[in-house]
Formats: structure tokens, sequence, C-alpha cells
């Protein structure tokens, strides 16, 4: 059985992003990333000064956690981090499909894996260039070969894009140029990630107009733009 250096496992609760909003959905959290985005809110999966809290646990053991939390009823799995790319997740999507499980992965497109092409949705997180990071796009089109491996199935792949500012946007706008066939998402950034602040709703709202509006005006219809639900619902609460 492979071994996974988890973060932690949580759920069920609902997605609060992407093409999968709203989903029932049970989280599990790799160790582990190669990128430091300027804005992470998820330092605690990703900073290796945090590995200490991380558990060595076999594909058995997640699966045994998978099943109790969600008590045996097949739902969304969705796989995140870090970057889960990273690590080895064949066994446990064949374990989980036979039992009839779905599963997502969310993932920025750096490192591409073959078990892209089992899962049931791949998303693919570019990051902007307000995240300090730049995107290797040659890594990112392995990604995309890597699932397609699998054949085309309508929305089985696709692109999210968190903007913060008119740079994010105007790079999101490029991006989507380059990959037209990939169903987009936007959704503006949280820029306060500790999560002992409280966040202010009005802030997210004012942001996600400040979106919505900018597309309206660009007529720019190709994209859907969503809120971070899960930031509206819980704030900056650790494990969301």
């Amino acid at each position: 059985m492979s071994q996974l250096r988890i973060a932690e496992i949580f759920g069920p609760t609902i997605q609060g992003e992407g093409a999968l909003i709203g989903e029932p959905t049970i989280f599990v959290r790799t160790g582990g990333c190669d990128y430091r985005c300027a804005w992470c809110d998820s330092l605690h999966a990703v900073d290796t000064a945090f590995r200490h809290t991380w558990a060595a646990m076999t594909t058995d053991a997640v699966w045994a956690e998978i099943t109790r939390l969600s008590t045996g009823k097949p739902l969304t799995i969705s796989l995140s981090g870090g970057n889960p790319a990273i690590q080895d997740f064949t066994q446990l999507i064949a374990l989980g499909h036979a039992n009839g499980y779905r599963f997502a992965c969310e993932t920025q497109g750096s490192i591409s894996k073959p078990w892209f092409a089992d899962l049931d949705t791949l998303v693919l997180s570019p990051k902007p260039p307000s995240s300090g990071e730049t995107v290797d796009w040659s890594a990112f089109d392995a990604c995309l070969v890597a699932a397609q491996s699998a054949g085309d199935k309508a929305g089985r792949i696709v692109m999210k894009i968190v903007i913060f500012d008119d740079r994010d946007y105007d790079w999101a706008r490029q991006v989507a140029e380059k990959y037209p066939a990939l169903p987009l998402y936007l959704q503006p950034g949280n820029l306060e990630v500790d999560p002992t602040v409280a966040v202010d709703p009005q802030v997210l709202a004012d942001k996600l107009l400040w979106l919505v509006e900018k597309v309206m005006a660009d007529c720019w219809f190709a994209p859907k733009v969503l809120p971070q639900l899960h930031v509206l619902l819980w704030g900056n609460k650790r494990g969301v």
C-alpha cells in the first residue's frame, strides 16, 4: 500500500469553490508543496515547518478514515494540499471507485501524474502574478496530457483562477486565450489568510462585485464567476 503524507482529512462538508461548488465532499489534504504563494491560506499543509503535524498514512488508513467520516455512503473525495500531485493516489482512487466514490483533485499544474487519468474531475489552478510564482506552461501542458489519456469527458478537466487585482485579471484573460477549450472558473481572492482573524463578509462581497463588473464590462462571457463560498460561510477557519 502507498504511504501518503497527510495534513488532515475532514468532512463531510460542501466544496467551497470552483466547478464542484456546493457539492458534499470529504477533503484529503496532503502535506507538502512545490509552491510558496504569497497569499497561501493553507500554510499548515505547505510549509515544512509544519511537517511534524503531518501523518504518514497507508492507503488503507486513509480509506478507513474516509469511510468513517462518510458512514460508508459514497460522495466526492477532494484531493487537495499543499500540492496533492506530489504523492501517489492510484490505489486510493481505485479503492474508492470500486465502492462508488468520486474523486476530484485541485493542483496548480506544476507536476503531472498518471493517476490524473483516473480522476472524475481535475481542477487545474495556475497561480496568477500576485502569488509570486511563475507558471511553467510545459509542466501545465503535461498535466493536461496525463489527464486526457483517459479520453474526452466533457467538464472532466477544468481551470480555476483566483483574481486579486487588475494584473491577475489581465493575466487570466491571456491564459483563457491560451486554453480556450478548458471550462474556466474565476473567483476573487481573500487576502486575509490568518485563521485567527475574522473575515469581513462585506469586503468579500465587494471583491466579488468588482470581478463581476469587470467581466461584464469586457463582455467576457466564457468564464463562470463564483465566490469563495467556504470563506463566506466559515471565514478563515482552518480545515474548511
